[in-house]
């Protein structure tokens, strides 16, 4: 896949760029915290590349699922947190994109500064890939540089749309994901070994197909484990699984490579008072929660991971969040990131699974941390996304 670069552009100086990043992080009480910076801090080597050329860098962003625009959903909070990051000002326009203020503001940007526009998704016709934010967007700028992997596979407005008016270029965080992801796909080193969790089966069904095509075992946990143990007539106890799901895990269960937890943790309750047991799938009793894999699963699982060339891993493999359900989750990150590195090329990403990353303290160690959970799966699954095709060759 041979993508329009940073590299391909020349001269640059005093040029408008439109950079659309992935800036939708947490924001509490007003403000983005270190642990919350992880997007910003991705950004940052497409960012300083433009502005140390000179450029006239306008930022464009979407925070939260707003139905309009409010306060709560405001990037400036994202724009104060990133001038700290960037040791620089950020003009951050507050104004509708419609309004004619916003040329105004964006008129006084000079040769290597920096402005972030309001929320993009505040409007309506983002979502919708309205033609007239598209264009509206691209009478900002001269140049389009899209660096935010994690929106790829939607077709918006700031994505799909714009590439379509203005000359359109990968930012070095989108050519780092797709050069790092295609490794996965074309000729991976064998044994190649896929880690599969979270709570849903339906949104993961394409991609667990596609890989128990190319990878040797794809080792599942999570909530979709659950909707596996359903469709083979095993209790799940208090834990909710729909019908689709069951549906969805009837056709991976006869593929050969699909491997299913041997033991579960089953909790009274869902918080960290509740008492636990380790149980076989089997057993588990009609008032307990399957909350995590069990010993015996994460030394069978380990022992996948021990002998791979290759591993990716999207979804945790339990409610990690509670540190009582934490112990699948962090155990097998630890081995996935001591196998990384050079024993084995280990790949992350999903934004639940780079949270339960960080809790091992051994995340430097991962050869690759993806930014995009769905963009992720839908590029593992051999699709071309809509904000990657206008940046191809």
């Amino acid at each position: 896949m041979k993508l329009r670069i940073l590299d391909d552009l020349k001269d640059i100086a005093g040029k408008r760029v439109l950079l659309r990043v992935d800036y939708n992080v947490p924001v509490v009480k007003g403000k983005v915290g270190n642990a919350e910076s992880l997007k910003l801090q991705a950004s940052l080597p497409t960012l300083r590349f433009l502005l140390e050329r000179k450029a006239k860098v306008i930022l464009v962003s979407h925070l939260g699922r707003p139905t309009g625009p409010d306060r709560k959903n405001s990037l400036k909070p994202v724009a104060d947190r990133l001038e700290k990051l960037l040791g620089r000002k950020v003009l951050f326009v507050r104004y509708s994109i419609e309004d004619e203020r916003v040329d105004k503001d964006l008129d006084n940007l000079k040769d290597g500064q920096v402005a972030m526009l309001e929320n993009i998704r505040f409007y309506p016709a983002e979502e919708k890939n309205g033609a007239f934010l598209a264009r509206r967007l691209a009478s900002l700028a001269d140049i389009y540089v899209n660096d935010a992997f994690a929106t790829a596979h939607r077709k918006h407005a700031s994505t799909a749309g714009v590439a379509k008016h203005l000359p359109s270029y990968a930012g070095l965080l989108m050519a780092v994901e797709i050069s790092n992801l295609h490794k996965l796909l074309e000729k991976p080193l064998k044994p190649f070994i896929v880690l599969m969790g979270g709570a849903k089966i339906s949104s993961k069904l394409s991609t667990m197909e596609k890989m128990l095509k190319i990878a040797d075992k794809v080792l599942v946990g999570g909530g979709m484990a659950n909707s596996f143990f359903r469709a083979k007539g095993l209790p799940t106890g208090k834990s909710e699984v729909s019908r689709d799901e069951v549906v969805s895990a009837r056709k991976l269960l006869k593929k050969k490579g699909l491997v299913l937890p041997v033991d579960v943790l089953a909790a009274s309750s869902l918080s960290e008072k509740s008492n636990v047991r380790v149980a076989r799938p089997e057993d588990v009793k009609t008032n307990e929660y399957i909350v995590d894999i069990g010993p015996d699963t994460v030394r069978l699982y380990a022992s996948y991971v021990k002998e791979a060339k290759t591993i990716a891993w999207n979804g945790p493999m339990g409610i990690f969040e509670v540190r009582k359900f934490s112990h699948g989750t962090v155990s097998l990150g630890r081995f996935i990131a001591s196998r990384s590195s050079g024993l084995a090329y280990g790949v992350v990403g999903g934004g639940e699974t780079i949270m339960a990353l960080e809790q091992t303290g051994m995340s430097e160690y991962v050869d690759h941390i993806s930014t995009g959970g769905g963009a992720m799966l839908e590029f593992l699954e051999g699709k071309t996304l809509p904000g990657i095709e206008p940046l191809m060759k």
